[in-house]
């Protein structure tokens, strides 16, 4: 029996009680701890309830974003580094590295072994990319700590990072790289994307084969405040240099795109064997919620181009990837993955009874 597999990319907006918190004190305070507790086992309870067969904390601990999480506090930065430029205006700003050496402050197993304790269903846990981290070092040297000095602690730190959820149990780790879009919006030659590829398989080329098909690579065009940073760049441009990325499992934002079937051409012709693709088929960004039979009709119409035994389901992206993103609610996100789940179900019956094409 063909069984399509179904996954969420990662965040879930917090309750109002925790951006509240986060907005008026310092989200590192031992004190907010009680909130944190009630947050991961609604969410998790939650998304039991939905029938999905993986979840995820919903990165309520991520205090502030899923780029940063696992420098925020560093005395070595100061707050003036690389900036994410939305469409609808707004931006982010990641901290700047003032001097080395780079360490990590929090790695994300942190995350992944207390969501454990609340659900018996297989947790994946999202990490950020060596290549968004890579942004945090400034465009001149830093005295004393060369960039390639940089690189190897940035490397030893993700690899480090990626073990520990491995070894915790981890159904996957999922390693965010929104940024791969987005680095051809700021260089249209596509140097800085091939940099970022590189130096992201420096990171995985130290993982085993057996290691790689429970590490995945996440890519969507942001979505911060219904709003994205790189959704004008074109799939055709990206897509064959993300698929030269070392990883078993690729998670594609596809649900918001006009041309789907275009976009699914172009997977067809750059995946490899070994890869597992999962498409998304939920549009965090939409307030409309999809119904369980137009994701079904989704999934059939890629199965035509994508092998179901390497074919998966999963969201765009995350629903709260900034934490004070207000945008959606937790009641949307969870319907929305509650459809992805029934669709892909449908699908699957379509697909194991032979009744399709």
């Amino acid at each position: 029996m063909t069984i399509i597999p179904t996954e969420p990319i990662g965040s879930i907006p917090r309750p109002p009680e925790l951006i509240e918190a986060f907005a008026n004190g310092d989200p590192m305070d031992p004190k907010l701890e009680s909130l944190y507790e009630i947050a991961i086992r609604d969410t998790i309870q939650r998304f039991e309830a939905t029938g999905s067969p993986v979840i995820t904390d919903g990165e309520q601990r991520k205090y502030h974003n899923f780029i940063t999480y696992c420098v925020d506090g560093l005395e070595n930065t100061t707050p003036d580094g690389f900036i994410i430029p939305f469409e609808a205006g707004h931006h982010r700003r990641m901290p700047q590295l003032a001097s080395g050496p780079f360490r990590y402050r929090i790695y994300a197993d942190r995350f992944l072994e207390k969501a454990m304790r609340y659900t018996r269903v297989p947790v994946k846990q999202a990490v950020i990319s060596p290549s968004a981290l890579s942004l945090m070092y400034p465009a001149e040297e830093i005295p004393g700590y060369s960039r390639a000095e940089f690189i190897d602690d940035l490397i030893r730190e993700h690899e480090t990072e990626v073990r520990r959820c491995l070894d915790k149990g981890a159904h996957k780790v999922q390693i965010d790289f929104t940024e791969g879009r987005l680095a051809l919006k700021l260089d249209p030659t596509g140097r800085l994307l091939n940099s970022f590829i590189d130096l992201n398989n420096l990171a995985l080329s130290r993982f085993t084969s057996a290691e790689l098909t429970r590490i995945g690579i996440h890519t969507c065009p942001g979505s911060d405040r219904d709003s994205t940073h790189s959704a004008d760049v074109d799939y055709a441009e990206l897509l064959p240099s993300l698929f030269q990325l070392k990883a078993g499992n690729f998670y594609i934002s596809l649900a918001r795109e006009r041309d789907y079937v275009r976009v699914l051409k172009i997977i067809r012709a750059h995946m490899k064997p070994d890869h597992r693709i999962f498409i998304g088929v939920v549009d965090p960004i939409n307030p409309q919620i999809e119904n369980p039979e137009q994701i079904r009709d989704r999934i059939l119409e890629a199965a035509g181009y994508i092998p179901i035994d390497q074919l998966g389901t999963t969201d765009d992206c995350g629903f709260s990837p900034f934490c004070d993103d207000t945008s959606t609610s937790r009641d949307t996100a969870f319907e929305k993955i509650q459809a992805r789940v029934l669709g892909t179900a449908l699908a699957s019956r379509v697909l194991t009874s032979g009744q399709h094409g």
